[in-house]
């Protein structure tokens, strides 16, 4: 059992949403604005954050990241009627984990769920590590160059080393990093994954033109190597 919070100023949409997940035996709480949501998703037993964008008080994507920036690892999902690329890859680098358009159906929406609680306990199986010029705590959510000068890295570009990590020495296919980062396949174009290892290489590389650590496999993907 799940315990959700959702985020959501729609009366109508919220109980649905909440029958919908009780019926499938989750706990369930309703917050109705951003700041009320802030404050609820700072409890250690969630689970799982499902939030619209326009929400009174607050938006979303500050909620978001905010919740980031406190360091809450709890998997964010955004429910939003701004299905425009621009607004679903904003909410994806601010920290979410997921992004659905209204209108949704609650199947599509329990897929999408199941998915991120599929993926959650690998995020914990490593805490620490160096690569190149880094030094990440998985943990804290920080970094640090290995001079112990701070590294700014967003919530998505943890997740992506994380990963990168945990399949060292493999040759991963860009749609695999975007169904096992991203949530879902081809989302929104394999240049997001291009995007993001350009800015971790740059975090990571003595010479990112020339980089030792996070090599492109040509015809697949990437590779990292310690």
């Amino acid at each position: 059992m799940a315990r959700i919070l959702i985020i959501e100023d729609e009366a109508e949409m919220a109980l649905g949403l909440k029958d919908n997940f009780e019926f499938e035996g989750h706990e369930v709480l309703i917050a109705t604005d951003g700041v009320q949501g802030l404050e609820m998703a700072r409890d250690p037993q969630l689970t799982l954050i499902i939030m619209d964008i326009m929400l009174p008080k607050k938006s979303g994507f500050d909620v978001c990241k905010e919740i980031r920036a406190e360091g809450i690892k709890t998997p964010i999902i955004i429910l939003s009627a701004r299905g425009q690329e621009i607004d679903k890859v904003l909410g994806l680098e601010l920290g979410a984990d997921d992004y659905l358009t209204k209108p949704f159906s609650i199947r599509e929406l329990l897929a999408r769920v199941n998915a991120v609680l599929r993926r959650m306990p690998s995020v914990q199986s490593l805490k620490r590590a160096t690569i190149g010029k880094l030094d990440v705590d998985f943990d804290k959510l920080q970094a640090r160059s290995t001079d112990g000068i701070p590294v700014d890295l967003s919530h998505k570009e943890f997740e992506l080393l994380h990963y990168l990590l945990l399949h060292k020495g493999e040759a991963i296919s860009r749609d695999t990093l975007l169904d096992e980062v991203w949530g879902y396949e081809n989302y929104p174009t394999s240049r997001t994954v291009d995007n993001f290892i350009v800015r971790l290489r740059k975090k990571i590389e003595t010479d990112p033109r020339k980089p030792r650590h996070i090599i492109t496999v040509h015809g697949i993907g990437y590779k990292l190597l310690e």
